[in-house]
């Protein structure tokens, strides 16, 4: 292996916030779950400090780090939806595999399109690099829903992920410490007390993956990354576009190149994961990625850029849209519908016990006041959750106020900031386009017409001197193919479906990128997918029956 071929493994989380032991005095509270594995990987790499994701939630999130594209900008911002992004755009592993690279990926998707079959060589819970050819540089994805808000409300869940934590591992509810704007009652103790518990069992599940790459004799040559996808799953952190939800952990480990112990206090985007994978494997970075690349080849550090951008926009049922941006010490967030409150109604999370119980504080106040009291239940932090109307515009110093609980947006000597960051964000829009703020119905009609997706093109398939040739007509389409007979096609489950898992029906299809020769004796079929379209229809060579 060269130095411009690494391994790379990513390994990420859902739902979490830098509550780890390498970020205490960083972020508060971080030292309240134990997690030995992923301090060690910090020590051994570089710890980015104040690392952001692109959207408070997992979908819009995943499709930013996974194209290097700002969602907003691409058609992906929306939970969920299944976009039609710009034929320029595609799935880094693609990318990775074009040029090489065995690409696997354990399990989860969530892109917001329909992953294509040439998006990995294996996409599935058995996905692993241990799985590759011998001699092929990997790119191998691994992601854990221990630590994902279903675990931490659902006692059989949390129970099960749990079951190997011992006692002194685990945080006394009565113990725990939480923010502010939360209220201090049982369910919200219990609550973060589980998610600190989830913590401290992902961080043993990490290990486990570390440990296999030490067992195989690959670290050294393995380029390590962990993320999560955005903050933590409670009340004002996932879902809203504020520091709590897109503030994330994000490490680095790559020995003999990136040196122990280094720390990088400017403001990153787990959207630059994409195209910073790509310089360290010494290819090319597509122009159309918005990401900055963080380091070369070599490791070494290349500057990011001086702001994060943020977005929320439909959350299922909650019609919202906000923008923020953050610096290196302040964030400023524009509320496009001031006149709704932060935490509408939501199916899903209004089931979850911290939900259920600030719907029923909140409730206790209106007794209060129809009683003639003034409520007292909540503070006014607390209470702003659900409060509307909320500020249009919003500006915090999160070096001081880490929980943002002071709106510096009126004050006079925070003028100039205020300015500043109003006019980054104003470019940012008008720069990179925002398709959020559009009618999502007349979004829909553009991309599928009618409601049917447009269809990829039927590839073109040519057989010279016993070399196939394959081309698709269709803008930005990927080509494959295989030797595997079409078979039955295994049903998705409703959480595969909403989240593009691929289609298992038990081929593996190679990605075409130049001509090629089929394997000798065999049938092939080629298919082609363009992201956001319906796949070709497949064309078949019967070229084992021209060999009798």
């Amino acid at each position: 292996m060269t130095t411009t071929s690494p391994n790379i493994v990513w390994i990420s989380t859902h739902d979490i916030n830098p509550h780890l032991g390498a970020y205490e005095g960083l972020w508060p509270d971080a030292d309240q779950p134990s997690t030995p594995r992923i301090d060690a990987l910090a020590h051994a790499g570089v710890r980015f400090d104040q690392a952001f994701a692109a959207a408070p939630v997992c979908a819009p999130a995943r499709s930013a780090i996974m194209t290097g594209c700002y969602p907003i900008s691409i058609g992906t911002m929306h939970m969920r939806t299944k976009a039609v992004p710009p034929e320029e755009v595609g799935l880094v592993s693609e990318t990775f595999r074009a040029a090489g690279y065995y690409t696997s990926n354990n399990w989860f998707t969530d892109f917001q399109v329909e992953t294509p079959p040439t998006a990995f060589d294996d996409c599935s819970p058995n996905a692993h690099w241990r799985n590759r050819p011998d001699g092929a540089p990997f790119f191998a994805s691994f992601h854990s829903l221990i630590t994902h808000e279903s675990r931490i409300y659902g006692d059989g869940p949390y129970a099960a992920e749990t079951a190997d934590l011992a006692d002194d591992e685990r945080v006394d509810p009565a113990q725990t410490s939480f923010p502010p704007y939360h209220p201090d009652t049982e369910p919200f103790r219990t609550a973060w007390a589980r998610y600190y518990d989830l913590i401290t069992a992902m961080d043993a599940w990490v290990g486990r993956i570390l440990d296999e790459l030490e067992e195989d004799g690959l670290t050294e040559d393995t380029l390590v990354v962990f993320w999560s996808d955005h903050g933590a799953s409670f009340p004002r952190a996932k879902r809203w576009a504020n520091e709590a939800g897109l503030r994330v952990p994000l490490i680095a480990r790559w020995p003999g190149r990136i040196p122990a112990g280094t720390a990088r206090d400017e403001v990153v985007q787990t959207m630059d994961l994409a195209p910073t994978m790509l310089a360290a494997a010494g290819l090319e970075v597509p122009e159309h990625m918005h990401g900055t690349p963080l380091f070369d080849s070599a490791g070494a550090g290349l500057p990011a850029a001086p702001y994060a951008f943020g977005a929320r926009d439909r959350m299922d049922a909650q019609e919202d849209a906000v923008r923020t941006v953050r610096d290196a010490r302040f964030r400023y967030t524009l509320n496009l519908h001031p006149d709704r409150s932060g935490m509408q109604y939501n199916y899903y999370p209004d089931h979850l016990d911290t939900w259920a119980e600030l719907r029923r504080l909140v409730h206790e106040e209106g007794q209060r006041l129809s009683l003639g009291e003034v409520p007292s239940v909540l503070t006014d932090l607390q209470r702003s959750i659900v409060a509307v109307p909320r500020p249009p515009e919003e500006l915090y110093d999160i070096q001081t106020d880490p929980h943002e609980t002071t709106n510096l947006i009126g004050e006079p000597a925070y003028r100039d900031v205020r300015d500043r960051l109003r006019r980054a964000l104003d470019e940012w829009r008008d720069t990179h386009g925002d398709l959020g703020v559009d009618s999502e119905v007349a979004l829909l009609e553009r991309w599928r017409p009618g409601g049917s997706p447009r269809a990829t093109a039927s590839p073109e398939v040519h057989t010279t001197g016993g070399a196939v040739t394959v081309t698709c007509t269709t803008p930005g389409a990927s080509i494959g193919w295989t030797a595997t007979p079409p078979g039955a096609v295994r049903e998705r489950t409703n959480i595969e479906e909403q989240s593009g898992s691929p289609r298992q029906d038990g081929r593996h299809w190679n990605l075409y990128t130049a001509p090629f020769s089929p394997p000798e004796g065999s049938d092939i079929w080629v298919g082609a997918w363009r992201l956001g379209y319906a796949p070709s229809e497949e064309i078949h060579l019967a070229l084992a029956e021209e060999n009798r």
